[in-house]
């Protein structure tokens, strides 16, 4: 009887890095590890890339397979700017896509070049998310730290040089930069926020090796290691995802995203026009404030996340960090519609609405975006961490309409990440290794009949309030 092969897929994402040991015949998970990270209060949104190494070999250790694991990948939260110096030791601590000090400079760039002709060049408009945004922003604000840098990486990449000693990075997480393109890194775009080419990692094929762990990091020596990829992307191939089926994912940040066989170019910047861990596309539009936005107003109301109420027309925008879908980095939260008898779970079913409905408004964006057509009729795919909350589950049937699919499988980023260590092994294409394992198999939830009645007034809301929105708060304004 043969030996079982296992191999291990990481997830480092905002707040915890967690790590399956997958069975590489059947998909099955036959270890589990996970270790929390912080993240800093206050004006930025940032933390130390040292601790995501000590928390990956913390929840690698955990899944009691990291002496004997046939291969890994790791995936990684997107757009985090990681600066290291000459010696390979961070210059300062990372600034996460949640951090958004860098608008102003998103706002240069897109001056600079345009949208339609950034869209035409990266794929996307680029906001306060965007790396590119953010060495814009710590050249301008702290330029002795950027004089120091010798190194610049997105969280996966860090992670992977850690663990094999290769400064190489994967098509799909570098499309989420602002400074790459299909044909390679952008000079122009590099020479306009001040960042030397020769600072950034190689860029590999798809489905190719990063190369094998090194001695003394939290794999056995020798171990493959494969290129990884950013978060999204991850779950793409951890679903086996194929072209046209759309995925909403409801995390810190919310995404929808499907696979597209066209490159996208939205000039709106709407859609950010990833490209994938394969040779394809995927097409997205991310807000910020998603399940963490609507606990805190869970907790604010003293309520639990599951206890809402139907009823009422107060509307409510959950934007608690600015936002990126609609592009509004100085937003902060709004109620509108407050009346005597609103009580506090309507108050909080208007929260869930408000993240939700950002989302699905941008749904058929996306899959025009990659070149499919909408298909009401095709099942939603519900992941992340609210997939399983019924509230959110009743939010997004309600509000969009149509039939949500729920894959039993969990963790689909670091999945993902374990397929992609897998298709090392077998010559398969990850996503294929994915379809094998069936891991987005799950039960299907009946459609009911679209609320349009909230939908309208949470888009009426919007519009009215745009311009109180878009303003800087008070204690971020010049005086003149």
């Amino acid at each position: 009887m043969s030996a079982q092969r296992v191999v291990i897929g990481v997830d480092s994402s905002t707040q915890t890095t967690k790590a399956l040991a997958v069975d590489l015949a059947t998909g099955a998970v036959v270890g589990e590890g996970r270790a929390a990270h912080t993240v800093s209060a206050g004006p930025g949104r940032e933390s130390d890339p040292e601790q995501w190494w000590r928390a990956l070999g913390e929840a690698v250790a955990g899944t009691g397979w990291a002496d004997r694991a046939a291969a890994c990948s790791i995936a990684g939260q997107q757009h985090g700017l990681v600066t290291l110096d000459a010696a390979g030791r961070p210059v300062r601590p990372a600034l996460l896509w949640n951090d958004v000090r860098s608008a102003p400079q998103a706002a240069g760039v897109t001056a600079a070049f345009g949208a339609a002709e950034l869209a035409r060049r990266t794929g996307s408009v680029p906001t306060a998310a965007f790396t590119a945004a953010k060495w814009a922003w710590l050249r301008a604000t702290e330029p002795a730290a950027a004089d120091r840098v010798a190194a610049v990486r997105l969280p996966h990449d860090y992670l992977t040089e850690r663990l094999t000693g290769a400064a190489v990075t994967d098509r799909g997480d570098a499309s989420g930069t602002g400074w790459w393109g299909p044909d390679g890194y952008d000079r122009q775009i590099l020479d306009r926020i001040g960042l030397d080419p020769e600072l950034l990692p190689r860029v590999l094929a798809p489905g190719a090796r990063a190369g094998v762990a090194r001695a003394g990091t939290p794999l056995r020596e020798g171990t493959p290691v494969a290129t990884g990829t950013g978060d999204n992307m991850a779950a793409a191939l951890g679903l086996g995802l194929t072209p046209g089926r759309p995925v909403l994912s409801l995390g810190t940040s919310g995404t929808v995203y499907a696979v597209g066989r066209t490159r996208p170019a939205d000039p709106s910047g709407t859609v950010a026009g990833f490209a994938d861990a394969l040779g394809g596309w995927l097409p997205l539009a991310c807000t910020l404030n998603c399940t963490l936005a609507v606990d805190s107003l869970a907790a604010l109301v003293g309520r639990d996340r599951e206890d809402v109420e139907e009823g009422g027309t107060v509307v409510v925008l959950p934007h608690l960090d600015g936002e990126r879908t609609p592009n509004l980095p100085h937003a902060s939260g709004l109620v509108h519609g407050l009346r005597h008898d609103t009580t506090p779970g309507q108050l909080l079913q208007a929260a869930y609405d408000g993240a939700a409905q950002a989302l699905l408004a941008a749904l058929d964006d996306v899959l025009r975006a990659g070149g499919e057509s909408a298909a009401p009729d095709e099942p939603l795919l519900l992941i992340g961490g609210g997939a399983r909350g019924r509230a959110w589950q009743r939010t997004v049937l309600r509000l969009s309409g149509r039939a949500v699919q729920v894959p039993a499988a969990r963790e689909l980023v670091a999945l993902g990440a374990a397929a992609q260590a897998a298709a090392l092994l077998t010559g398969e294409p990850a996503d294929a290794v994915a379809r094998r394992w069936r891991t987005a198999e799950g039960p299907v939830l009946e459609p009911v009949a679209r609320d349009d009645a909230a939908l309208s007034r949470i888009t009426s809301t919007l519009r009215r309030a745009r311009a109180l929105q878009e303003a800087p708060p008070e204690e971020h304004q010049e005086v003149g």
